[in-house]
């Protein structure tokens, strides 16, 4: 019989550290929904990437058990209470058209956003640009200088808006300032149409348009359409008054359940309505989604009693959030509850489209892109503070962070850095931990 090797045996204690995060993350959905799970798990096998944008969940908790009651560097008493996006990697950044009708490049997904340190945000990007640049063959010294940059381009930014520049100098990224990569995907989303999606997606039957049967589409009986509808109206009351000029545009046409979520939304109940829209014509119907809204990972490592308190339900909790940290959200963005759980609602967007790191592999059109994506987060984290009527946070989080940063302007790259390797290595070896207990049975 073979004695078990160290490396063995840190192997295990890291697999049964893996085991408990994920059944305290994902027990219950896992145990309600078991064919979402295994899809999910089995995207997230594909590639160390999938499986870090999979487990934000053991990323905090490691982030957090890592701590020991140290304080964190750069993190101080206003610092530690930013709202934060929660899942910040590199694919999370897209294209969304803003409430006045521009079509604008920032951060996307907001599931996870809560109210935390604004170093959790930069670490999980961070890291994911470590595991990237490591899928692209690039060298340490090319990943430690991608991150670099990032941290150099969100302090530029950072210490703009702290010192009042102008909306001219940090314009957002849109059709008329974007370039590149960014450019390219704000392009791709003018492109699309309402009129294709709705082609994807619904059929006329009758002069009136439905969603089309099978595919991703599930047909509700009539009690669950009935709750759907109800819990309808209430997200109606959610709406700032400017999205209800037309109340004709809320008429509904036509409700199913709806399959196929992200790796993210596993196990979470969804539902598609389809809407008359801003006219009677019918290439302006749009679709809107409403989906069971889930507990964010961060949420579980910090202790702010009166954020929690705060939102009524985790649906509140997503769109409080979304719109303290993209400006301009989407107009149809609101919550709702259905059997009790709070639910995200949102339109199916035509004019979404995700940066693309597929064909990203030009060293120096990477560095654009990730400069670029540092600017995106200062930005973000800017947004939501005392100037835009968030109680929760009520100060300058723009000044407080620059502040924090300008104490050791040296050690706030090199601390993202180190992070992003660390962590990066940490990742990848738990990737290949994760598809032995898979394929071994121990995640059903």
């Amino acid at each position: 019989m073979s004695v078990p090797r160290p490396a063995e045996e840190a192997e295990e204690q890291r697999g049964e550290e893996i085991l408990a995060v994920f059944d305290t993350a994902f027990g219950a959905l896992l145990a309600a929904d078991p064919a979402a799970f295994r899809v999910k798990y089995r995207k997230m096998a594909a590639s160390a990437f999938a499986f870090y944008r999979g487990t934000a969940c053991l990323f905090y908790s490691d982030l957090a058990g890592g701590r020991n009651g140290a304080a964190e560097p750069f993190v101080d008493e206003r610092t530690g209470r930013v709202w934060i996006h929660g899942d910040l990697h590199a694919e999370n950044f897209g294209t969304y058209m803003d409430a006045n009708g521009r079509l604008v490049f920032n951060v996307n997904d907001f599931d996870e956003a809560y109210i935390g340190p604004f170093t959790w945000d930069l670490k999980r990007f961070a890291a994911s640009l470590a595991l990237i640049g490591y899928t692209k063959a690039l060298g340490d010294e090319q990943i430690t200088e991608l991150v670099e940059i990032y941290a150099g381009a969100y302090r530029e930014r950072i210490h703009a808006l702290a010192t009042g520049a102008k909306d001219d100098e940090v314009p957002p990224f849109t059709l008329d300032t974007a370039e590149g990569p960014l450019l390219a995907a704000l392009r791709s989303a003018r492109s699309r149409t309402r009129f294709a999606l709705l082609d994807s997606m619904t059929e006329i039957r009758e002069y009136e348009r439905r969603f089309t049967p099978g595919g991703g589409a599930i047909e509700l009986d009539a009690a669950t359409r009935y709750k759907i509808l109800a819990a309808f109206d209430g997200y109606l009351e959610t709406l700032p008054e400017s999205s209800l000029a037309r109340p004709d545009s809320y008429r509904v046409k036509d409700v199913v359940g709806r399959r196929g979520v992200g790796i993210g939304s596993a196990g979470l109940p969804s539902y598609n309505i389809l809407l008359e829209g801003n006219s009677d014509a019918l290439e302006n119907d749009v679709v809107i989604y409403l989906k069971q809204a889930g507990t964010p990972a961060v949420s579980r490592h910090l202790g702010h009693g009166a954020v929690g308190d705060y939102f009524q339900h985790e649906g509140h909790r997503t769109v409080i959030s979304q719109r303290a940290l993209q400006a301009h959200a989407d107009p149809w963005l609101g919550w709702t509850e259905l059997d009790g759980a709070g639910q995200l609602v949102a339109e199916v967007s035509p004019y979404a489209v995700d940066l693309d790191w597929s064909d990203l592999d030009d060293p120096e059109e990477i560095v654009a892109v990730v400069a670029d994506l540092g600017r995106a987060t200062a930005t973000m984290h800017a947004a939501a503070d005392d100037e835009s009527g968030h109680s929760l946070v009520p100060f300058s989080t723009e000044r407080a962070i620059d502040a924090a940063i300008a104490a050791d302007e040296e050690g706030f790259g090199a601390l993202l850095v180190e992070f992003a390797h660390t962590y990066g290595a940490r990742a990848r070896a738990d990737h290949q931990i994760f598809v032995d207990l898979f394929r071994n049975g121990r995640l059903s």
